[in-house]
């Protein structure tokens, strides 16, 4: 059991990292479990990063960003700029696909990657303190809720995102929503519900805009989504009133 539970986080990092993992691990749906236990410690390691630069705030919060992007390889803010190309100029689902499939980066897509980056570092920079459980929990519920979207949606085309969502199970989503949950609450009462709802809203609305839109969700779809969560939901934090 041990074993397996190591395998299925290690399987996590590698999924949602670049650090590089040596060993056998599991497949991504089934290590999908422990996703926001990754984007935990991600939050751990841009709130060692800020506290180290505090003095300098607006460079701090900056920086988290950059390690974020960094150490995630970019692959969710791949996924955002993919999505924006493709509703922008897709008019049907396979257009849209087939705008999303392209490796190459169009205006909006560029657009949208530059907005997350703009939004986040502001929003950091804004943070009351402590600084700590805000990145925690933020990160952590960016992560449940490409976890969540996949589990309730339907998988649109044959890429990595269809074989993540094939492996994802009840049991699954109730341990991510569980600590999606756990992660909110570091941040107070007031501050748990109002991310939790916020992210879930999220959720509910990306599922069925995808659905309509493309007939399912790709893996773009789940990343862009996990952007836009992690983007409500620092931005929500910045503001003294929801973590009062």
């Amino acid at each position: 059991m041990a074993g397996a539970a190591v395998r299925s986080v290690l399987g996590a990092i590698q999924f949602l990292t670049v650090l590089p993992i040596r060993g056998e691990t599991v497949p991504p749906g089934r290590a999908a479990v422990f996703f926001p236990i990754v984007g935990a410690w991600l939050g751990l390691l841009g709130a060692a990063v800020y506290e180290a630069l505090r003095p300098h705030v607006p460079f701090a919060a900056l920086l988290v960003v950059v390690v974020w992007i960094l150490v995630t390889g970019a692959l969710h803010e791949d996924g955002l700029g993919d999505v924006a190309d493709g509703v922008r100029a897709g008019r049907t689902p396979e257009r849209i696909a087939a705008i999303m499939e392209d490796s190459r980066v169009g205006t909006y897509g560029a657009a949208a990657i530059v907005v997350s980056v703009l939004v986040r570092w502001n929003a950091v920079a804004a943070l009351p303190p402590p600084v700590t459980p805000k990145l925690v929990a933020a990160l952590a519920l960016s992560r449940a809720s490409m976890v969540l979207l996949g589990w309730a949606s339907r998988p649109y085309g044959e890429g990595i995102g269809t074989v993540f969502m094939s492996g994802l199970t009840t049991p699954v989503a109730a341990a991510v929503i569980v600590q999606a949950l756990a992660a909110s609450f570091l941040c107070g009462p007031m501050a748990g519900v109002v991310l939790a709802g916020a992210a879930g809203a999220v959720v509910l609305v990306a599922r069925a805009w995808f659905h309509a839109r493309l007939g399912g969700v790709t893996g773009d779809c789940m990343g862009a989504t996990g952007q836009v969560v992690e983007m409500v939901s620092l931005v929500l934090l910045s503001c003294a009133a929801c973590t009062s």
